[in-house]
Parts: structure tokens; C-alpha cells; sequence
């Protein structure tokens, strides 16, 4: 009878904690072609996390914990079964992710959707998310690249290129920003010369850069990953001298670019969702305090995600999953009490008190009824050996 007592009481102990914790899933490429970019983007998440749980303000006093999943950002069956033990066996309430477009799309498709789990990508920003058939449970901080597209034809019109070949990684990402850019740039007069896929893992860039060069172009647009093909285009065309100055998206925009690269790559151009709003150095200021790097692409969007997972519990009053999802809009739009970022423990307690709030967070959300963020691109160029914002669009 006494074992029975105390496996009985083990147990129950077990449902108590759990019930005492809310998880999110972390699910981003650890491996694979942004594994540089990943760790600050978990970890900007896991800041809101830590913050909320901190507050004691959560649901009377529940931490949230996160729980990590790779989807290595380009592999659709390995981040398809890294959701589906985030799901299945560590049982989250949501996921603060995918990160690339392609295994974000297979997630949804196949896991979160079908499960009643809400997912926030604070980094996937393929077109043809904003179309998915997703039930009303698929979300993103970051811009489409609908709008990246605009903004980068302007970036190149302003610097004097009128014409240029376009590289793109052969995925869904890849493909919906140079179909964005190329329809953007020839539309205000610009001439894209060649525009040819690139595979990562290769290599040798050689034949690619090859037939840009033999197109004519005189630019260079790079859209790919930093840590990958995109990377190796850059360095096989500066190795043969067919280009010397880039035009760079969000995906290219890393230090471990500038370390693999160096001088070369002075007077580059790109760009990533971003800005210089009090809210953006609010959290910016933050992050830095917290050891991690506040301005590097997708950092705030990834706090903003967690945050509005969070704050949709709270708004709800418990962690189901489909009562989380039944708040996201109205947490992230106002009207409502505006809330920053650092300001988790404000947003939880008006909320426990009945209080309408609108969270405003370190990018200024604004969700559409799709779910799509309408947050600013930072411009960047590359001066002294460093990404350096020059001006907002």
C-alpha cells in the first residue's frame, strides 16, 4: 500500500508540474544553410519566454518553456518529423516557427493544421504563404516577400543598376522573391538580364556564375542563404572576377558572410525586415543586455512570435490550443492598450484583468486577417566590414 501511495503521489506531481508550464516549440534550422542565423533567433524567442515566466503575471503564475526542434530549414520530411514530436510526445501548445518558407509549408500542410496548433514564423516569407489553407492557424512576423521584392527593386533603382542577373536558391523562398524582384524592377524600367536557379550543397558555383556573367548583366542580385549556395555563388564570382558588388535579401544577411568573405564584399548592398523604431531599440537594447544580438535579421520577430503566443493564452485564459489561436488577432492589433517590448508583464496583467491590449512588440506588429506582418526592410550596406543600415523603407 505504501508503494502505491507514493507512485500515486509521484504521479500526481507530474500532472501538477505539467499543468504549472505552458511549451512552445521552437522549431528552426539549427543545421542546414541558416545554422548561423538560428541560435539568436531561439534565443531572442526564448527572452519573451524567460520574461513572461519571470513575471509570475502568466496564467496565476505558470512558466513557459521551450522546448527545440530542428527543421534544418530545407529538409520537408525531417522538420515535418521534428513538429511532430514537438507536437506529439513534448505536447506544446504552439509553435514559434518554421523558419524557411518550404519546411514551414510541409509543417503546416501536415502537422500543426491538422492538429489544432498554431504556428508564428518569425522568418518565412515566401508569397504564397499568405494563400495557405490553413484554417486560420498559420501567422509570421516577418513580411512577405511580396513587399521585399518592391523594396529591393527600389534599393538597386536608387544605386544606378538598371541591369541585372538574379540567383535564387531553388525552393519556395528563393523562387517567390525573384519573381517579386524581377516583376518590381522591369516594371520601373530595369532589365534582368538572366535569372537562373542555384541548388545548395554544391561545390562548385562555376557553371552558374558563368552563364550570369555570359547574360550580359552587369549587377549581381544574390537571394539564397549565408551559410550555403548563396554563399558560393558570391565567392565562385568573385573568384573568376565575373562580379564584384552584390545585391543581397534577408537570407544572405549574416556575419558568418562577412567572416567567410571579408573585404570583398565592401560596398554590397540588402536588405531584412527591420527597424529604427523606439520600440525596435527598445528591444535591441534589451537582447544586447541579454547577451544576444538585437539587430541581426529575424531577432525581433522571433521575440514578437513567442510574445504573441503568450499574451493569446493569457487573453484566452488557458493553453488550449484552439483558444490560443482564437486570440492571436486580437492581442497583435489594436485597438488595446499598446504594449512593447519588455513589456510582457504589463500586457499579462491587463489581460488578467480584462483589459483590452494592443502588442505593438519589438517590430510594431500589425497582423493582417491572412496573418501576414506589414513591418518595415531595413536597407543595408556592407561599410568597414559590417552590415550597416543606411536608411528604412
Amino acid at each position: 500500500m505504501r508503494r502505491f501511495l507514493l507512485t500515486f503521489a509521484a504521479l500526481m506531481m507530474a500532472a501538477s508540474a505539467a499543468q504549472a508550464e505552458m511549451k512552445i516549440g521552437v522549431l528552426l534550422g539549427f543545421t542546414g544553410p541558416i545554422e548561423s542565423l538560428a541560435p539568436n533567433i531561439a534565443a531572442s524567442a526564448e527572452l519573451a519566454m524567460q520574461e513572461a515566466t519571470e513575471s509570475g503575471a502568466f496564467l496565476g503564475g505558470r512558466k513557459v518553456t521551450p522546448v527545440r526542434g530542428d527543421s534544418t530549414c530545407i529538409d520537408a520530411a525531417a522538420a515535418t518529423a521534428a513538429a511532430e514530436r514537438l507536437v506529439n510526445s513534448d505536447e506544446v501548445a504552439a509553435i514559434m516557427g518554421a523558419d524557411c518558407s518550404g519546411v514551414t509549408t510541409a509543417v503546416a500542410n501536415n502537422v500543426a493544421v491538422p492538429n489544432g496548433v498554431v504556428m508564428i514564423s518569425p522568418s518565412a516569407t515566401s508569397p504564397a504563404l499568405t494563400a495557405l489553407d490553413d484554417n486560420g492557424h498559420f501567422f509570421r512576423t516577418a513580411p512577405s516577400d511580396a513587399r521585399q521584392g518592391q523594396v529591393l527593386a527600389r534599393v538597386a533603382e536608387a544605386r544606378g543598376i538598371t541591369n541585372i542577373g538574379v540567383t535564387y536558391t531553388n525552393n519556395d523562398y528563393g523562387k517567390g522573391l525573384a519573381n517579386a524582384f524581377a516583376n518590381a524592377f522591369e516594371a520601373a524600367g530595369g532589365t534582368v538580364a538572366l535569372s537562373v536557379a542555384h541548388e545548395d550543397g554544391k561545390a562548385d558555383y562555376a557553371a552558374e556564375v558563368g552563364a550570369l556573367a555570359a547574360s550580359g548583366a552587369e549587377h549581381l542580385a544574390v537571394f539564397g542563404y549565408v551559410d550555403q549556395g548563396g554563399r558560393g555563388i558570391i565567392q565562385a564570382s568573385l573568384d573568376t572576377g565575373a562580379f564584384d558588388t552584390f545585391l543581397l535579401a534577408d537570407g544572405m544577411i549574416g556575419d558568418s558572410l562577412l567572416e567567410a568573405i571579408g573585404d570583398a564584399l565592401e560596398g554590397s548592398v540588402g536588405t531584412a525586415p527591420g527597424s529604427d523604431s523606439p520600440n525596435a531599440k527598445k528591444f535591441q537594447a534589451a537582447a544586447e543586455a541579454a547577451g544576444l544580438k538585437g539587430a541581426d535579421p529575424f531577432s525581433a520577430e522571433a521575440y514578437d512570435a513567442a510574445a504573441l503566443i503568450i499574451l493569446a493564452a493569457q487573453a484566452a485564459g488557458s493553453t488550449d490550443r484552439a483558444a490560443i489561436r482564437s486570440k492571436i488577432l486580437e492581442v497583435s492589433n489594436a485597438p488595446g492598450e499598446p504594449i512593447g517590448p519588455t513589456e510582457l508583464a504589463k500586457g499579462l496583467e491587463l489581460l488578467a484583468a480584462g483589459t483590452v491590449i494592443d502588442y505593438q512588440g519589438a517590430t510594431d506588429v500589425e497582423l493582417t486577417p491572412e496573418g501576414d506582418a506589414s513591418s518595415p526592410y531595413k536597407e543595408y550596406e556592407v561599410m568597414d566590414g559590417k552590415f550597416t543600415t543606411v536608411r528604412i523603407h
